[in-house]
């Protein structure tokens, strides 16, 4: 596949006959034998010396031939050497089943019709034909579901019979929506243009909101694919120029790249969730978890003796459910650790449950979801609750079971309808109807696919790979008109501190759209970040100076970067001009007087650090600035004062305690100073610190001009590291 991809024609010709010899398939050898004819034919063509006008257009048509049966080939070895694939492929094609798409439209088109035939039969036998009707077209579909998944290479023919009957509005939506997630999957485990051309258009074409929305997810999920496969369909490109024009598409990108990385996040939510929110939540609840299910506790004593205590419970508990509700607005998956536990039943050993729409007429469910005690309430949290479908299901098949273990108390409020808004599950209409609400609850549905479905593991995972993660950082959507989106990603990213992913989606934004906005941001990337770059924090700034030569951002990081490059002449002049420009700001007054510590101007930084412990007694920076220009001035008794006042802070810093270590040491108090260089290791425990490293390079000068010999040194390093 290579050497498809990297347009080596004859390499791969020869690759692939060599192993379809040994692994024979007549019919695969015969396609093979027709490119390679073909292509003989042009090189000889080509010897001869004659001009062919046409000659790049059939090496590309060979090329795309060539893939085509390169895939096809690989996803049959695939399949072939996987027991769980070879099952899934060859269930739908054992099956009686005619597989052309004229047959299967009907057979959809008619399902319609008899569950609109269905209000005419008496009311003793419609449960009964319905039962039987819904339960044949699952088969239907979960076989289409099936034979779609495993569906190799696309001809232009086929693509375009199943996108007439992805538009067709005599088709079931949720028929519709199930086959888009197929080829979805489909299209990520090897990428078909054709499959990625139905996607775009089902987007683009759709005016099903439910069925757009998975069409987008699709196609870029799709797009992640190796990049060279673009170079073999250059047309990619045109479509999604194409579709990104629409300005309201451009907004989608963007809010769907936003999403896929809360997605990522789930695991980060959960833990915040069960360590800071449930926490307030229990506590200020009456409910307790006990072996026999939860209990409501009555007021105790305490609760009457200080009732005070239990409001700021109470308040702590709305303001944590307050906030896991806000948590689930922007986007996070605040349901997945509890639905996660009950993803076991048999109804989700079909791959096709994991997508399917929520019905209540599904025949995996239906007989829970009627003879359920709870029925209404079923009925009214699976409509307005803020559940993927998948969660959906999982809630019927396990809701008795967890009902029987409820108070009486909230066993009457499900009856009663209460318990959603209680709970703070519960959208509007009007709010389920929005893209990105739809879209949120669909990739909730995948990522679970991806994270619990039993043979996960025979599937590409979209989620594990940058390029479709992080799709603003592929370059095939490095697009003009998606420049100012990739800058509201970019500040999303920084914002949850994800620097590498951040300058990704930066260094993807063409270079004719890179604007003060791009350098800013990424001069604050880079200043976070490790590793090599093409550009550094301190030209990005130098860039943004030149667009805005008093822009204050600009200004500020280019003084800081200056300074970790330890420029300080020049980092010092940017803090004078800051300061004079915001005399109030007190952050450039003290880097200013740090500037000239490192300038060796120790005099004019303690009067500038003296000035600002008088106006700000209680700043702890000023205090520990002002403490280490005494020690390195060598006034260690003046500083003594200070960094004892320091360690009676109740959250110490680590750098405090070894700079108040270093004073210790400038005093000659050589075993306070070991002492508290050994605290101090204890502070850095995990992380990388080394104390040769630290007194040898980092702080040499430093000791050197105290009078602090090799000598000293060295036996510091023994009696503090032994």
């Amino acid at each position: 596949m290579q050497m498809v991809i990297s347009c080596k024609l004859s390499d791969s010709i020869l690759a692939l006959e060599n192993y379809l010899l040994t692994n024979s398939n007549q019919a695969d050898m015969d396609v093979l034998r027709a490119i390679q004819s073909d292509y003989q034919l042009m090189a000889e063509y080509w010897q001869r010396g004659f001009v062919d006008p046409q000659r790049e257009q059939v090496y590309d048509k060979l090329l795309r031939r060539m893939y085509v049966l390169t895939s096809n080939v690989s996803a049959r070895n695939m399949i072939a050497h996987s027991p769980y694939l070879t099952s899934l492929y060859q269930r739908p094609r054992m099956s009686q089943q005619d597989w052309s798409i004229s047959d299967v439209r009907t057979a959809m088109e008619t399902f319609v019709t008899d569950v609109t035939m269905l209000e005419l039969e008496p009311e003793h036998s419609r449960g009964q034909k319905s039962s039987q009707l819904y339960k044949q077209h699952w088969q239907l579909m979960n076989d289409l579901f099936e034979y779609t998944l495993t569906s190799r290479q696309w001809r232009g023919n086929e693509a375009s019979a199943f996108l007439d009957m992805l538009l067709s509005p005599t088709l079931a939506s949720i028929d519709q929506q199930l086959i888009v997630s197929a080829i979805t999957i489909s299209a990520i485990q090897s990428f078909c243009f054709q499959k990625f051309r139905v996607l775009c258009e089902v987007f683009r074409q759709s005016t099903d909101e439910p069925l757009r929305q998975r069409a987008l997810v699709g196609w870029v999920l799709a797009a992640g694919c190796n990049q060279k496969v673009w170079n073999l369909y250059t047309e990619m490109t045109d479509i999604i120029d194409d579709l990104c024009r629409d300005q309201h598409t451009q907004a989608e990108l963007s809010e769907l790249q936003l999403q896929l990385i809360y997605c990522e996040n789930t695991d980060a939510d959960i833990e915040a969730i069960q360590k800071e929110i449930l926490p307030d939540i229990m506590n200020g609840s009456k409910l307790r978890m006990t072996r026999n299910g939860l209990v409501e506790q009555d007021d105790t004593l305490e609760d009457i003796l200080h009732p005070e205590d239990s409001d700021k419970a109470i308040e702590r508990m709305e303001q944590s459910v307050q906030r896991m509700m806000d948590m689930q607005k922007q986007g996070s998956d605040i349901f997945y650790a509890g639905f996660s536990q009950i993803k076991r039943f048999p109804f989700f050993d079909y791959i096709s449950n994991w997508f399917v729409p929520f019905y209540s007429q599904h025949p995996g469910i239906s007989d829970k979801w009627n003879n359920s005690r709870y029925g209404k309430f079923l009925k009214m949290i699976t409509r307005d609750g803020s559940f993927c479908d998948s969660d959906k299901y999982s809630m019927v098949l396990a809701f008795d079971q967890v009902a029987s273990h409820m108070p009486q108390e909230m066993a009457q409020m499900l009856e009663k309808n209460e318990a959603v808004s209680v709970m703070g599950m519960d959208t509007n209409k009007e709010e389920r109807k929005q893209p990105s609400y739809i879209r949120r609850v669909y990739l909730q549905d995948i990522y679970r696919f991806f994270r619990l479905y039993s043979v996960r593991s025979e599937f590409t995972n979209p989620f594990k790979e940058v390029s479709r993660l992080i799709f603003f950082a592929n370059p095939v959507f490095s697009r003009e008109s998606l420049s100012q989106e990739a800058i509201t990603v970019t500040r999303f990213l920084m914002k949850r501190h994800l620097t590498a992913y951040a300058i990704s989606v930066l260094n993807n934004i063409p270079t004719s759209q890179r604007d003060l906005n791009f350098y800013l941001l990424m001069g604050s990337a880079l200043q976070n970040a490790t590793g090599p770059s093409s550009l550094s924090a301190t030209d990005c700034y130098r860039r943004a100076l030149q667009l805005q030569p008093d822009n204050v951002r600009a200004q500020s990081g280019l003084a800081r970067s200056l300074f970790a490059c330890k420029q300080y002449e020049e980092a010092l002049q940017l803090y004078r001009q800051l300061t004079a420009q915001q005399p109030d700001q007190r952050s450039y007054q003290l880097n200013t007087a740090v500037c000239l510590l490192n300038l060796g101007k120790a005099e004019e930084a303690q009067n500038m650090l003296f000035k600002l412990r008088y106006l700000h007694d209680d700043d702890l920076t000023v205090k520990r600035i002002l403490a280490w220009a005494l020690t390195i001035d060598g006034k260690c008794q003046q500083a003594e004062k200070l960094y004892e006042q320091l360690m009676e802070e109740k959250d110490k810093d680590s750098q405090d305690i070894l700079n108040y270590a270093y004073c210790l040491w400038l005093s000659k108090k050589i075993e306070d100073a070991i002492a508290m260089f050994r605290t101090f290791a204890e502070h850095m425990q995990g992380q990388d610190f080394n104390f040769r490293t630290e007194f040898m390079n980092t702080e040499h000068q430093m000791l050197s001009n105290n009078k602090i010999s090799d000598v000293e040194i060295q036996l510091m390093i023994d009696f503090v590291t032994n």
